[in-house]
């Protein structure tokens, strides 16, 4: 049976852990060959040790257009041209309204948007015919949820981007859609500066909202990834997947 992305070069953002990492695992389980970016050197080290010979690991930041460059003209110098991109990397940060200051919300912007913007035109020259872009976005950008107001806002965003991009570049057969991940147990909430009390709060609030009851896995995810990367998926475009354990839809 063929590997579903045989002979395919994908480049992901953030896959130096949680849902980049777990998609990048599957995509050289699918007989893909990967290119990671990540910020942390030894997170990213422990990745590409962990995927193999068929995956390169970049360091990098995606809010900096000369990280995104490189990481384009390593891809190709190693892989070739590029079939897949998951503009995976974001940050998030728990603030109530009155507590989000200018540099956290420029912060939020410049990663979120501006460097999810920018991975995808840096890409442009790279990419193969019939590529495939997938954008992740978050179920805060479809519903109301306290204290991620800046976050909220700069994933909305990116899901505009996804029907944007779309529908510009259909044109060259490239299609664009976007992945929205739920409460989704990954390193993430570790690396958000919040007092514990306010993690645990803001976590069971979201738990009591999520008709499965469970949080989703990062596996889970990466196969939603592998659909939108894949063939299986050439008549879906500017489409938003959801995987959130039922929250958006019930």
């Amino acid at each position: 049976m063929s590997k579903r992305l045989q002979n395919k070069v994908a480049v992901i953002t953030g896959g130096n852990s949680g849902i980049g990492l777990a998609t990048a695992q599957l995509f050289v389980e699918q007989g893909a060959r990967v290119a990671i970016l990540g910020r942390d050197e030894k997170t990213l080290k422990a990745a590409a040790e962990g995927l193999g010979p068929a995956a390169l690991a970049v360091q990098g930041d995606i809010s900096r257009m000369e990280d995104l460059d490189r990481l384009y003209a390593r891809t190709t110098e190693a892989f070739g041209k590029v079939d897949i991109v998951f503009a995976n990397a974001g940050v998030v940060q728990l603030r109530t309204l009155e507590e989000t200051d200018e540099a956290l919300f420029d912060k939020l912007v410049s990663i979120n948007f501006k460097g999810t913007y920018f991975t995808v035109q840096k890409a442009l020259p790279h990419l193969n015919e019939k590529a495939s872009i997938i954008l992740n976005t978050s179920l805060a950008g479809s519903i109301g949820v306290p204290m991620t107001s800046a976050y909220a806002a700069t994933k909305a965003a990116v899901r505009s981007l996804a029907r944007s991009f779309a529908a510009e570049l259909v044109g060259r057969g490239i299609r664009v859609n976007a992945l929205s991940p739920g409460a989704i147990h990954t390193p993430i909430g570790a690396r958000m500066d919040s007092p514990r009390e306010v993690l645990m709060d803001y976590g069971a609030k979201m738990m009591a909202r999520i008709p499965m009851k469970r949080l989703g896995a990062a596996e889970e995810v990466a196969r939603a990834a592998l659909f939108l990367a894949s063939d299986e998926s050439s008549y879906v475009l500017g489409a938003e997947l959801t995987v959130d354990g039922g929250v958006t839809q019930l």
